[in-house]
């Protein structure tokens, strides 16, 4: 059975999570204190016992939920001898390929955890509150969603910002841009467009102060050649390249999540297992969404990293 490890991104936190993990395994465990250790501050609290405000905040939901990841990967080589190695690729879901890659061993855990918290900080404060906006198109076409933008770029920046699902599209831009465009939606054959409570307009071009901050973070950070080819939510193929890699963290700030393709490219690379690492089971809902023939399954507790081991081992 060929596997690929899928790593969610922002959405999936929620307060107590990889709590289960830390108390099974010393391994997991070690990963949430390295991560404290490297951001100086007991963020695994906050995990464990919120408040819910404040874990969901950018700039701690994305460390938090590499952090998660990276975690479960800790416990799943620990009690079952698996290793990232044994994937034909990995992948992650905006924020979730900075977890892909330290898994991978292209960035360190400690290097990870400080750019997610500057990754995080700079998406925040890249637009003024109340200027931005983000809306899913439910039940879209990839060329519906392109239509339905077209319909708001006469109000301001828009863009299809997640392609996450067969009918399940996200657009961003600016607050009144998004509005027309949504409102337009049933004009072009759309279900429903829903208005997303989120505090920034992410992957649009609204996001390109934060572009420019982590171009600058990322040029102290060392980038290795991955173990397992990374497909990247730019170019939704495998990259190895660390040039490449790099170059395509700062794109991704402000450039679409070809979610879909991804996915599409890896079960048609003989991939039919997707494990979802660390928190939640979005992405496992958008794969079965995307591929009936394949399986998803989350590994956030022990019980599911046992289940795993024992599809993998056969």
């Amino acid at each position: 059975m060929a596997f690929a490890f899928t790593f969610p991104g922002q959405g999936s936190q929620f307060v107590g999570m990889g709590q289960a993990l830390a108390e099974s395994s010393p391994a997991a465990k070690a990963v949430f204190d390295r991560v404290d250790a490297a951001l100086g501050e007991k963020l695994s609290d906050l995990m464990w016992n919120g408040p819910a405000d404040a874990l969901t905040l950018t700039a701690n939901t994305q460390p938090a939920l590499m952090a998660c990841g990276m975690a479960a990967m800790a416990a799943l080589k620990e009690a079952h001898g698996i290793t990232v190695d044994q994937a034909k690729f990995v992948a992650g879901h905006s924020l979730g390929e900075y977890t892909a890659l330290c898994a991978s061993g292209a960035i360190s855990l400690e290097d990870t955890a400080r750019l997610l918290r500057i990754r995080g900080n700079a998406m925040q404060s890249a637009v003024p509150a109340g200027k931005g906006a983000m809306a899913a198109l439910l039940g879209a076409s990839f060329e519906q969603a392109e239509a339905v933008v077209a319909s708001g770029l006469a109000f301001g920046d828009c863009q299809i910002a997640n392609d996450n699902a067969p009918g399940q599209i996200v657009i961003s831009g600016e607050k009144r841009a998004v509005e027309a465009a949504a409102e337009s939606a049933k004009g072009h054959g759309v279900k429903k467009a829903v208005l997303l409570p989120v505090s920034a307009p992410f992957h649009c071009a609204l996001m390109q102060p934060a572009a420019d901050a982590m171009a600058d973070a990322l040029e102290d950070i060392d980038v290795n050649v991955p173990t397992v080819p990374v497909v990247n939510n730019v170019q939704a193929r495998p990259v190895t390249d660390p040039v490449q890699l790099r170059t395509d963290l700062v794109t991704q700030v402000t450039g679409r999540v070809r979610w879909r393709e991804s996915m599409q490219f890896m079960f048609d690379e003989g991939v039919d297992l997707f494990a979802e690492p660390g928190c939640g089971k979005v992405l496992s809902v958008m794969m079965r969404r995307a591929l009936k023939e394949a399986k998803g399954l989350p590994l956030d507790t022990p019980e599911a990293l046992a289940e795993f081991a024992e599809l993998v081992k056969g």
